[in-house]
């Protein structure tokens, strides 16, 4: 059974249509970029979302022929607020990096509530205030997903599946249903919440496209990428190292030990939800990975390409003592410090193009390194293997950097946007084109794997993240 998939990043929409064997046979991109009025504002017109999603998905259609269903995928935690009856969005959707919220955030934290500025709670409130400070509209919240699903069946369907209402900040911590007093508290009206279902499961038809194909499996977008790289049950992790850096591992049908952030600084995430029974992991987040590749390329014009980032530092064995932290937007798990910044320490007169660059690519290894300890820390099965994807994963450099920073076997994901493979399983068990985790796991195929060399020095990288820490110390005393 062929499945049409429709994947709604941050930065572009993509339609394909996935076969039985796990080949993608057509494919379609078309970059959306959020608009950015003013610094820390992103957002983004619904309707312009939606509608190249359509059209990406015809033109899959007419290309491919018919398919048995539909996938879903996307940016989490972005919030779109529409009219229930004109299926009009209200006001612009708002992105997850949108930061206008922060003085909320805090505000509620003294009242006992903790939210984080990229999660959706806050980002509905601002927008019913804005719009509707009254609460007299009938109106509909939904992340991406829900609003490509209400589009994709003409408002017939207001749904989100398990793993993208669990990082709204709106659900109880059974991870089942939407926290009453947490909305109440907020102002948002439960009736314009949509139905939490599974993450794969027939859920109805998509009327908007020939052949009225059913929409069957809904994901977020870094769920869905652990489920492309057969990351199904505890022992290996993915982390995508795209703008920034995602780590998740499957630790099982039980909830994590704590409610919020982890002492190792992991968040605890629904993986998927399948016959009502939700499978849980924890999450790591490198702030920024990618980004110090195009620093580089684009701010100091040493790289003609991200590409060439491999060559040059491959003109070098070792970064001859010159070390980088990549904390250009501040550091992540474990330290969550917003203060920190990009650090670049050891220069000597004999540090040239080849050694920076080779310890950017080196800082970036050392905090995958990081996020993998940081996820054993909080409870987290040993982590056997770790797979990637993302535009990094396609730097030999890299690839080995992190291996011997990480001492783990590291297996690169055939595709590079896995997420588009994981949306295809998850509508594909619903359809029984495979018959469960065990045949995802099955069908995990790398490109190539990395054997860990000689280990990078991790206690001079603990002390250069020392250093790093607390440059702007009033971004470093903010904690969500």
């Amino acid at each position: 059974m062929s499945i049409l998939v429709i994947d709604v990043g941050t930065s572009g929409i993509r339609a394909a249509v996935v076969r039985p064997d796990t080949t993608v046979a057509v494919e379609h991109y078309r970059e959306v970029l959020p608009d950015t009025p003013m610094a820390g504002l992103v957002e983004f017109d619904a309707n312009v979302l939606a509608d190249v999603a359509l059209d990406l998905a015809a033109r899959a259609l007419a290309e491919a022929g018919p398919v048995d269903g539909v996938g879903i995928t996307n940016q989490r935690a972005s919030a779109i607020v529409w009219d229930r009856a004109t299926g009009e969005p209200v006001g612009p959707a708002l992105g997850w990096q949108d930061l206008r919220t922060v003085t909320e955030c805090l505000v509620f934290q003294a009242d006992g509530l903790r939210f984080a500025p990229n999660q959706s709670a806050t980002k509905v409130a601002w927008l019913l205030n804005t719009y509707d400070p009254e609460r007299s509209r009938d109106l509909c919240f939904g992340t991406p997903d829900t609003w490509i699903a209400w589009r994709l069946s003409q408002g017939a369907l207001h749904v989100t599946d398990l793993s993208n209402a669990a990082v709204t900040g709106l659900i109880n911590l059974d991870g089942g249903t939407w926290d009453d007093s947490v909305l109440a508290k907020l102002a948002i009206p439960a009736a314009m919440m949509p139905t939490i279902v599974d993450s794969t499961e027939v859920l109805g038809a998509a009327t908007a496209l020939d052949g009225t194909p059913p929409i069957a499996g809904i994901l977020g977008d870094q769920q869905a990428s652990m489920l492309g790289q057969g990351v199904v049950e505890p022992g290996p992790a993915k982390i995508t190292f795209g703008t920034g850096g995602m780590l998740d591992v499957v630790v099982g049908p039980d909830r994590p030990r704590f409610d919020t952030r982890g002492g190792g600084g992991t968040f605890p995430i629904v993986a998927w939800r399948r016959d009502g029974t939700p499978t849980w992991g924890l999450e790591a987040i490198m702030l920024s990975a990618g980004t110090n590749v195009e620093w580089l390329r684009d701010d100091l014009g040493i790289l003609t390409s991200s590409a060439q980032s491999h060559d040059v530092a491959s003109q070098c064995e070792t970064t001859d003592g010159v070390v980088y932290v990549p904390a250009l937007m501040g550091l992540g798990t474990p330290q969550w410090d917003y203060g920190a910044r990009g650090t670049l320490l050891g220069l000597t007169r004999g540090a040239g193009r080849p050694q920076i660059v080779r310890a950017v690519l080196e800082g970036v290894a050392q905090r995958g390194a990081d996020l993998v300890d940081a996820a054993e820390a909080d409870g987290a099965p040993p982590i056997a293997a770790v797979r990637i994807d993302g535009g990094m994963s396609r730097n030999e450099t890299f690839v080995q950097l992190l291996a011997d920073a990480t001492q783990r076997t590291v297996e690169v994901s055939p595709v590079i946007e896995a997420t588009t493979m994981g949306a295809a399983f998850a509508a594909g068990l619903a359809l029984g084109t495979w018959n469960g985790l065990a045949d995802i796991a099955a069908t995990w195929a790398p490109t190539y794997s990395v054997e860990p060399g000689a280990p990078l020095d991790r206690a001079r990288w603990a002390e250069a993240v020392r250093r790093a820490g607390g440059w702007f110390p009033e971004l470093s005393g903010l904690d969500f």
